[in-house]
């Protein structure tokens, strides 16, 4: 079964070429059958010009990491539109652990130290499933560092991480760290980088868990969560 990788998209370069990058990273692990990358938003391909060069059945591997909008709504309803029946939309990342892993490393590595608050930043939606995702994300994180993690957004929904970086220093907190729930550079990097936080992550970027986790979502898809009708 064909791959189709869909990221949401950037105007940023450096985002771009971080998504591509992964997508080569994927192609090296399929054993067979091609892979294409499509943008949901804002770049192309488009989900529809990458669907007409790649041959079905397929499988498309949504490269969120929260099933809001545009995994449960707009990227089936975009393949829909296409008149592909043979295309099956697979998982989107989530919260999922070994992403949550990245993050911490991310972290440490941008200087955190134990007994810094911590806030997970969030692109952000009002998708309940959404928040749901993200919610989970904070508490895995929490886990793995053996401390409480706040959460908060960078766009959408609330609350937004200068609040939450200021509620924390009026509490008494020395030293903030932020992790980014982020795949890739750009816009909502740079606010986190601006906001104001002693230490901030690097986004999950190029780890070869991205990777990893496209190609067994891929694999999965034979029970996919979603259908488009």
């Amino acid at each position: 079964m064909n791959l189709l990788m869909i990221a949401h998209g950037t105007r940023d370069p450096a985002g771009a070429r971080v998504t591509e990058a992964v997508a080569a990273q994927v192609r090296e692990r399929l054993p067979a059958g091609e892979a294409a990358l499509a943008y949901a938003d804002v770049r192309g391909p488009t989900i529809a010009e990458a669907l007409r060069e790649l041959p079905g059945p397929a499988a498309a591997v949504p490269m969120f990491l929260a099933a809001g909008y545009h995994v449960r709504v707009d990227v089936p309803a975009q393949i829909r539109a296409c008149g592909r029946s043979d295309v099956l939309v697979g998982q989107a990342f989530g919260p999922d652990p070994a992403l949550v892993e990245v993050a911490a490393e991310r972290l440490v590595a941008a200087g955190y130290r134990p007994g810094d608050a911590v806030v997970l930043a969030v692109a952000g939606s009002s998708d309940p499933a959404a928040v749901a995702d993200s919610a989970q994300a904070a508490r895995r994180l929490g886990l793995l560092l053996g401390r409480p993690v706040a959460l908060a957004t960078i766009a959408a929904g609330g609350p937004r991480v200068p609040e939450v970086v200021a509620a924390l220093r009026a509490g008494g907190a020395w030293r903030v760290a932020i992790a980014s729930w982020l795949l890739a550079p750009g816009l909502f990097q740079q606010r986190l980088d601006a906001c104001g936080a002693d230490v901030v992550g690097a986004p999950i970027g190029t780890h070869s868990a991205v990777a990893d986790l496209v190609v067994a979502r891929h694999r999965a898809a034979g029970e996919p969560r979603v259908r488009p009708a």
